[in-house]
């Protein structure tokens, strides 16, 4: 009976560390959960919560996951003041779900990453930008999607190209990556049109297409702005082929536009299909779902993205034992060379920190069903 005690004693010792270091990793999320891209903010939130939530049962070091999220509303401004509070209120041990070219630049211009040395995991923007500290994404660059559209065009025969883009200090990058690519397959992008930031208004990007008729239009713009110029290009008799980079969000312009509208419209997909089992990570996600009751939001892209975003985070905590910090999770992503989520490679070095080169195509069918 002693020695039962010694031993029960002994266990017990050793057990005291790990629950005192045992944490509550909060993730902190600003982002549109109002407003023009509310569905993809709240999809991205949910994907995230679904992955933690796997981790708080399955267990990491004992630490637990909580994301703490705030409404930007899709506002620069707002992303930078709710990124202040949630560092000052809720102390995160990582920020990740951003959303907006101007509100990432904002953010990293304003440095508050480098300032409180804390890791932005997962964005999405629509601008072609440099890997900085601090500031990883799971997805592949806005450059690799153009150029699979690109060539993809280039085999069909197709050479000439018009481009819609957001206005914003990001449109000259974007441009000359749109030109080099379009080099790279001997197309030409002759009608280039753009809309102002963080709006719809595209009306006159419609008529500047409408009279240049190029054969495809590459659509680097967000989900309602695509949505609204298919509807308007359409209308007006537009007849090129169009073709979206992934910030489109499929689900978005398949509830607004019509079977007749989203024929034969193609969209770049940067993660794998939420809706079919082709892999590993697409079966755990759909395993997922199925036990999950009352989601938010329907099944999407943008929540894949999320689940794949959550992942990542759950796999830099658990890289560092017992004591997570911020800056270690950057040292744990900057050292995660080829992490496999299942189907899915995800992939950081120093220099390096767009973590996937995974992109294909997405083509709505006269039925309005997704085909790869």
């Amino acid at each position: 009976m002693k020695n039962t005690i010694r031993v029960s004693a002994a266990a017990l010792a050793l057990a005291v560390p790990l629950l005192t270091h045992a944490a509550q990793i909060v993730v902190g999320q600003v982002g549109p959960m109002s407003g023009l891209e509310a569905a993809q903010g709240r999809a991205y939130a949910a994907g995230m919560q679904l992955a933690f939530g796997n981790a708080n049962a399955a267990g990491v070091n004992g630490h637990t996951f909580t994301l703490v999220r705030k409404d930007d509303g899709g506002r620069p401004e707002d992303t930078i003041a709710g990124t202040k509070e949630l560092l000052e209120k809720d102390k995160p041990l990582v920020l990740a779900g951003y959303f907006g070219s101007r509100n990432v630049a904002d953010l990293i211009k304003a440095g508050l990453l480098e300032k409180d040395k804390i890791a932005l995991v997962g964005y999405r923007t629509g601008e072609i930008r440099p890997d900085v500290p601090w500031v990883y994404n799971v997805r592949a660059g806005l450059r690799d999607e153009l150029n699979k559209v690109v060539e993809h065009l280039a085999t069909i025969g197709i050479t000439r190209l018009g481009l819609l883009y957001e206005e914003g200090p990001g449109a000259p990058a974007l441009l000359a990556a749109a030109d080099e690519a379009a080099g790279k397959a001997k197309v030409a992008i002759g009608t280039k049109a753009a809309y102002p930031a963080g709006t719809a208004s595209i009306g006159p990007a419609v008529d500047t297409f409408l009279k240049q008729k190029p054969q495809a239009i590459l659509m680097v713009a967000t989900g309602a702005a695509a949505a609204g110029f298919i509807e308007q290009y359409r209308a007006g008799g537009g007849t090129a082929q169009l073709f979206a980079h992934s910030g489109a969000d499929i689900e978005q312009l398949s509830k607004r536009l019509s079977e007749e509208q989203m024929q034969g419209v193609a969209i770049a997909q940067v993660t794998p299909s939420p809706y079919k089992i082709s892999s590993r990570i697409a079966k755990e996600f759909a395993d997922t779902v199925a036990k999950t009751k009352d989601l938010e939001v329907p099944v999407s892209y943008a929540m894949m993205e999320g689940f794949i975003t959550g992942k990542v985070i759950v796999e830099a905590v658990r890289r560092q034992g017992a004591r997570p910090t911020r800056e270690g999770i950057a040292s744990a992503l900057e050292a995660m060379d080829r992490l496999d989520l299942g189907g899915y490679l995800v992939g950081f070095r120093p220099g390096v920190r767009t973590g996937s080169r995974f992109v294909e195509l997405s083509i709505i069918s006269g039925t309005g069903k997704i085909r790869q």
